[in-house]
């Protein structure tokens, strides 16, 4: 792997495990999803609102909640946000390799990031955020405030910058036409609710490797 991701040395994080899922060498080239898409869509649309248990929500819920910072409304994580699209006809298309990280993540109730490389670097942390840390994730300029949620931080000098989370995703390090290398994330609690990550990061590098080079997965927790 181009990457090396670490955990932040904080016993808040040992309720928390994160498949990490690299592609180098994506291609922009046109590829026929969408019959893929639409298949995968429906399937998940046949379970409606029971898709993903009320236990897993809550479980998902749970590993984002910490000091000051409370996983509901427009705080609560990606995955229930792509439900909810899913319910109300809205599913959101973006391009290949984000589509295809939301299908993955409305199907397992995980949230997902996903990062360019090349923008973010090598080294990232995966923490809970500062007080008063903060990025914007839309094109308007919209902030989030980081404080307390779990984040991935970017190495940038002698500085580590947020760049992602359960939430949200920077606009500095977000995936557009053009990337090259890239990396996912997947967040899932430990426990049982957890253990549907292996097949989440498989089916996501499945995804993956239609359209890279090379593709390597990795599950890592709080050593």
């Amino acid at each position: 792997m181009l990457t090396q991701f670490s955990f932040d040395n904080d016993r808040s994080l040992a309720n928390i495990i994160a498949a990490v899922v690299e592609a180098q060498g994506v291609s922009w080239e046109p590829y026929s999803f969408e019959q893929v898409f639409q298949d995968e869509l429906q399937r998940c649309l046949a379970s409606g609102e029971s898709l993903v248990s009320p236990s897993r929500k809550k479980a998902v819920r749970d590993m984002l909640r910490h000091g000051s910072y409370k996983p509901a409304g427009r705080a609560k994580p990606s995955s229930e946000y792509l439900l909810q699209a899913m319910l109300e006809g809205d599913f959101p298309r973006v391009n290949y390799f984000v589509d295809a990280a939301n299908l993955v993540s409305l199907a397992a109730g995980y949230p997902i990031s996903i990062i360019d490389l090349d923008k973010a670097g090598s080294d990232l942390l995966l923490r809970r955020g500062k007080t008063g840390d903060a990025f914007i994730f839309n094109a308007g300029g919209q902030e989030i405030n980081v404080t307390d949620l779990l984040c991935i931080y970017r190495k940038a000098g002698a500085d580590w910058l947020p760049t992602a989370n359960p939430v949200r995703d920077s606009m500095a390090t977000k995936i557009f036409e053009g990337a090259r290398n890239l990396l996912a994330v997947i967040y899932a609690p430990e426990g049982s609710e957890g253990s549907d990550l292996p097949i989440a990061a498989e089916k996501l590098a499945g995804f993956l490797k239609a359209r890279a080079r090379q593709v390597a997965a990795e599950i890592l927790k709080l050593e």
